[in-house]
């Protein structure tokens, strides 16, 4: 089979196609023979910075969709041949991947192949941000970093489900912030490197309130103007660190004027620490899609061994929605949709 394999870490022309032996599930294991695979950010920082690399060569990927293949000894609950969708932890850049049967979810009826590659990392993600984690009450008001993002394409449309007040997003660009309005953004502030603040722009948004739940993934000075953001009794929900800037802490005297508080959400270590959690969090988000309330654009699609194309496009930082490898079929070309 084929496999994107990093064997040095680098830029995207680090990823290599590879012929690799078809791997075989252990115990509570599954097979997948995939059929497309999600694209995220956590696998530019893998080949970039070794970011949850074991050890090279490795085969990055942490979502894919597909028709189980074979399933290993004492799984129940699957059937070979069955959709699929899969959170792994690495190994979805390849034509089979071996994922734990506790994060493999059956499709839901009316949920295609390509559509459910688009789930398993952004969904859960944005439904645990604005429901568990964030707890967002009806009319309370919200902030969302990388708001034209696969991740920040969900929040919108979640937060709009569940009654916010307002949904005000930060982007990198006016093409973004269309993008992002187009997707349940009331507000959007455009930021840049050399104008990064939007913490003056949320208080005259919110006639200088701020906001009750600010969403980061960026992590470095921008988690800490989230933090300026916030109403009294505001929270806020770091889940990534996309800057790559050195973790801050906050402490008593930044908390105790307005009782904000913080808190943090990673699907990944999720998956590592309570599997069980995860699954019931993720029957919940899937049936957001069933019943229509999100939808999640695939705005670029490549083949499988144009994995680089893909990761420089993302790089740009230019892209919206959600980006996807094809892992049957040969047209190296990109899909644009």
């Amino acid at each position: 089979m084929r496999a994107v394999e990093i064997q040095e870490y680098g830029g995207p022309e680090v990823l290599r196609v590879v012929e690799a032996e078809v791997p075989t599930p252990g115990p509570g294991q599954v097979s997948i023979d995939v059929a497309y695979t999600g694209v995220n950010f956590a696998d530019l920082k893998a080949r970039a910075d070794g970011y949850r690399v074991p050890a090279l060569p490795f085969v990055p990927g942490l979502e894919a969709s597909g028709r189980v293949r074979a399933l290993g000894a004492g799984v129940t609950g699957l059937a070979v041949g069955q959709e699929v969708a899969a959170l792994t932890q690495g190994g979805a850049y390849a034509d089979v991947v071996v994922a734990d049967a506790v994060t493999v979810f059956p499709l839901p009826p009316g949920v295609d192949l390509r559509t459910g590659a688009t789930l398993p990392t952004v969904l859960p993600t944005a439904y645990a941000l604005i429901h568990t984690v964030g707890r967002l009450q009806p009319g309370e008001t919200v902030l969302v970093q990388g708001a034209a993002g696969g991740v920040g394409t969900v929040l919108g449309q979640l937060a709009n489900a569940a009654g916010a007040g307002a949904v005000l997003g930060v982007v990198s660009s006016e093409a973004k912030a269309e993008y992002a309005r187009e997707h349940g953004y009331d507000e959007v502030v455009v930021t840049s490197s050399t104008t990064p603040s939007f913490a003056k722009e949320v208080r005259e948004a919110t006639d200088g309130r701020g906001v009750d739940l600010a969403l980061d993934p960026v992590g470095g000075e921008t988690l800490r103007a989230s933090l300026d953001s916030l109403a009294p009794f505001g929270r806020l929900v770091s889940f990534g660190n996309a800057s790559g800037a050195q973790p801050w802490q906050v402490g008593q005297p930044d908390l105790y004027p307005l009782a904000l508080s913080v808190s943090g959400f990673s699907i990944l270590t999720l998956a590592q620490t309570s599997p069980t959690e995860l699954r019931a969090l993720t029957e919940r988000a899937f049936r957001t899609v069933v019943d229509g309330v999100v939808s999640l654009p695939v705005t670029a699609e490549f083949a499988l061994q144009d994995a680089a194309e893909a990761h420089r496009l993302m790089g740009t930082r230019t892209s919206t929605g959600k980006l996807l490898l094809r892992a049957h079929g040969t047209d190296g070309d990109a899909d644009l949709a």
